[in-house]
């Protein structure tokens, strides 16, 4: 991991930043979902097995457990904005670019949790990401609707809560068009969200989509944000 700067260092310690633990290998090849050492290395990952072909991957840089649980909670919810940086730094160390001209675009969120919190979570981490990788960052995708957060619902009502409810702005369909995308989010879960904006920018002619996210979840670990 890169030295951290003096701002890193003020809002996340040292302690904390090691702490932080990738997902355990054997993993599947699209999700980075851990499969067990008793898989047999070609069946089929039942963790992404529903998810649309647009969706090409998914990558994240932690284990939703404490302290990236926490890391998460503040910046989403508890207006730590400058934990966007160290929190890019080390997705961008560890889940790079799906292609050499990606194009960053963060999940959007509503107007209304926009306006609640001040800012959208995944726009902070998109383009300190793309600062990371040198790479062109879009705020792609609009949001709409104000249904119940994904985290506050069944699993498997996930992708009906969020069907159809992203758009490609009309300014940012012709960069959309023909590129590689990397979507950037806070944390993945089902990978409903993921699914339905990868869905949206394939319409617009988008050639694929990696989900790129600080944390993945994973089933008996400690709290989702």
């Amino acid at each position: 991991m890169d030295a951290p700067t003096a701002v890193q260092r003020t809002l996340v310690c040292a302690a904390c930043l090691s702490a932080l633990r990738e997902a355990p290998w054997p993993r599947c090849a699209r999700c980075h979902f851990p499969r067990g050492t008793g898989r047999v290395p070609d069946s089929g990952c039942l963790e992404c097995a529903g998810w649309p072909g647009c969706l090409a991957a998914a990558r994240a840089s932690a284990v939703l457990e404490p302290p990236a649980d926490a890391l998460v909670h503040a910046l989403k919810y508890g207006g730590w904005r400058g934990l966007a940086d160290p929190l890019a730094a080390r997705m961008a160390r560890l889940c790079p670019l799906p292609a050499r001209d990606a194009l960053v675009v963060p999940v959007a969120t509503t107007r209304g949790r926009a306006r609640r919190r001040g800012y959208n979570q995944a726009e902070l981490l998109a383009r300190a990401y793309a600062a990371r990788t040198s790479a062109p960052v879009l705020d792609a995708l609009t949001r709409e609707g104000e249904g119940p957060s994904q985290v506050e619902i069944a699993p498997d009502q996930r992708r009906r809560n969020v069907r159809d409810s992203f758009a490609v702005r009309p300014s940012a369909r012709a960069a959309v068009r023909g590129r590689a995308v990397a979507l950037i989010d806070d944390v993945l879960t089902t990978g409903a969200t993921a699914a339905a904006a990868a869905e949206t920018l394939e319409r617009t002619g988008a050639r694929g989509v990696t989900v790129i996210a600080v944390a993945i979840a994973l089933p008996g670990r400690d709290g989702l944000p």
